[in-house]
């Protein structure tokens, strides 16, 4: 019974926070930016990292309390109250220290050992990058609200604060390399060794270049990463375990794919001559990385010890893809496409979360 109330609590959240995606359309003078990204980020992929490294069939109550924290921590935000969401956010960290060391050790060891599998590293580097960017977020405002130590155009506080999607982009990648563990072949021990490492270095090197202001090496570095995504697609399709959730992995990463992409043709436009619309590439970009990457491995892994459920992957998907590539866009500039893509978005996430097993 607790799953079914934490499962209703994560589709309550996760529907609010593409809602609050298009409140600019119904009250412009509004800023519910932060809420968008911590209801989905923080409150509700942080708490499906936490209930699925705690291995139980129901969320423990460490979980709920980050959870509710968590929803605490956004509304302190958005309402500029720091010293409150400060407090907050070390307990939160406390949290995932305790779940992190409980399952693996303090120091993140398993990174250079020769007899951990890639799926074990990207699982510690996802919790380890959610306390380190719980820590940065914590840095990040007392330096923009109290002490104003770093002052730069492109180090901003909402930039940090978009750091919370990384720790879910590596907790899928981590059950989409679990799904290959049965692989020993050296082609796949080699690519996946150098994928985990050039997708979390690169991550941290893009973020450098990103507050250096250089678009070249940006530009550089956004290949890379592309090229580690086409290899981890090409590894997931050659070695993955036919079961249901490879379908919804697979569409994910290509979602993922497309993220790369428009980041790409975004830092683009300042070497072209033919200018795009920037602003919509980059919303385009969050809604691909946001809800169709990340939100396929969310919904696979709070199913994961369920499957196979009752439920038709190919039309689940379909429907997906319909909400984040057409519906979702539109909606941002178009109040009936907003209206359409909630709806469908939940209709979405019912089918994930509560389709019966078979």
């Amino acid at each position: 019974m607790k799953t079914t109330y934490f499962k209703l609590s994560l589709l309550l959240s996760m529907s609010l926070a593409l809602t609050f995606g298009f409140m600019h359309l119904f009250f412009p003078e509004s800023h519910f930016e932060r809420l968008h990204i911590f209801l989905f980020n923080l409150c509700s992929g942080g708490s499906i990292l936490l209930y699925f490294s705690e291995g139980h069939d129901e969320p423990s109550r460490f979980t709920m309390i980050f959870f509710i924290l968590s929803l605490f921590y956004a509304l302190l935000v958005w309402m500029n109250a720091y010293i409150l969401a400060i407090i907050i956010a070390l307990i939160l960290f406390g949290l995932v220290e305790r779940v992190r060391i409980h399952l693996f050790a303090f120091f993140p060891f398993q990174f250079f050992s020769r007899h951990a599998g890639v799926s074990q590293k990207f699982h510690h580097a996802s919790l380890l990058c959610l306390s380190i960017g719980l820590i940065i977020s914590i840095l990040a405002i007392c330096n923009h609200e109290y002490f104003l130590i770093i002052q730069s155009e492109k180090f901003k506080l909402d930039t940090f604060f978009l750091g919370f999607s990384f720790p879910l982009s590596l907790i899928t990648l981590s059950v989409m390399f679990r799904l290959m563990d049965h692989t020993d072949t050296p082609l796949y021990r080699i690519l996946s060794e150098i994928n985990f490492w050039t997708i979390n270095l690169g991550v941290i090197i893009f973020f450098i270049f990103i507050l250096m202001g250089s678009w070249i090496l940006e530009l550089g570095i956004s290949i890379v990463l592309l090229i580690a995504v086409c290899s981890v697609l090409y590894l997931y399709v050659k070695y993955g375990q036919h079961h249901q959730p490879k379908a919804f992995l697979t569409s994910g990463i290509v979602f993922l794919v497309l993220t790369a992409v428009t980041g790409i043709a975004y830092i683009l436009d300042y070497f072209t001559t033919i200018h795009i619309d920037r602003t919509f590439i980059l919303r385009l970009h969050t809604i691909l990385s946001l809800y169709g990457w990340n939100l396929s491995g969310l919904s696979v892994i709070c199913r994961f010890n369920d499957f196979p459920i009752q439920l038709h992957s190919k039309r689940a998907i379909a429907l997906h893809w319909v909400t984040v590539a057409l519906l979702a866009p539109l909606g941002y500039y178009y109040s009936l496409f907003s209206v359409l893509a909630v709806i469908a978005y939940v209709c979405f996430l019912k089918l994930m979360f509560f389709s019966r097993q078979s």
